[in-house]
C-alpha cells in the first residue's frame, strides 16, 4: 500500500483525482510498494522562492520534488518516506497552452516526472539519463491513456 498526500493549498478547486492513477501506475511499475510522499500545489511566488533558497536559481519552474531517500535511508517500520513534490499549478496551465495539450496531461507529465525524480531518476546534467526518464515518463502515461 502506498499514501499519496496531496495539499492544495493554493486553492485550485479542480478535480485532480485521475492524479491517483497517475501515481499508482508509476509506483506499481517501478515496483515501489510501502511508500509515502506528498504532493504541495503552489504558487509562482513560493515555487521561485523555494528554486532559490534549495537551488541557486531565482526564478519560476514548474515541478521541484525533494527526495528523502538522496539523503539517507528513510524508512520507517518498512515504510519508504520518498519525499516532497511541488507543481506550481499557474505555470502548469501556461504550459499546457504554449503546448497544446490539455491541464491535465500537463498535471499528469509534472507530477510522474516529479515522482520518477523521488525514485531516483535524474536528467540535469545526462542526456542518456534524460532519454531514459522521458522516455519512460511517455510510456508511463500512455498506458494509461493521458496523451498529448
Amino acid at each position: 500500500m502506498n499514501d499519496i498526500t496531496i495539499n492544495n493549498e493554493y486553492g485550485y478547486d479542480k478535480d485532480y483525482s485521475y492524479l491517483d492513477l497517475v501515481f499508482s501506475h508509476t509506483l506499481e511499475d517501478q515496483k515501489v510498494n510501502n511508500a509515502v510522499f506528498s504532493v504541495i500545489f503552489v504558487s509562482e511566488e513560493e515555487i521561485q522562492n523555494i528554486n532559490k533558497e534549495y537551488r541557486g536559481i531565482d526564478k519560476v519552474t514548474d515541478v521541484i520534488s525533494f527526495a528523502f531517500e538522496d539523503s539517507g535511508d528513510f524508512k520507517s517500520q518498512d515504510i519508504r518516506i520518498l519525499g516532497d513534490i511541488y507543481v506550481c499549478i499557474p505555470r502548469m496551465i501556461e504550459q499546457a497552452k504554449s503546448y497544446g495539450h490539455t491541464e491535465k496531461r500537463e498535471l499528469a507529465f509534472l507530477c510522474c516526472h516529479g515522482l520518477l525524480h523521488l525514485l531516483g531518476y535524474d536528467h540535469v546534467n545526462n542526456k542518456e539519463e534524460e532519454k531514459i526518464m522521458f522516455d519512460l515518463q511517455e510510456r508511463l502515461l500512455n498506458e494509461i491513456c493521458i496523451t498529448r
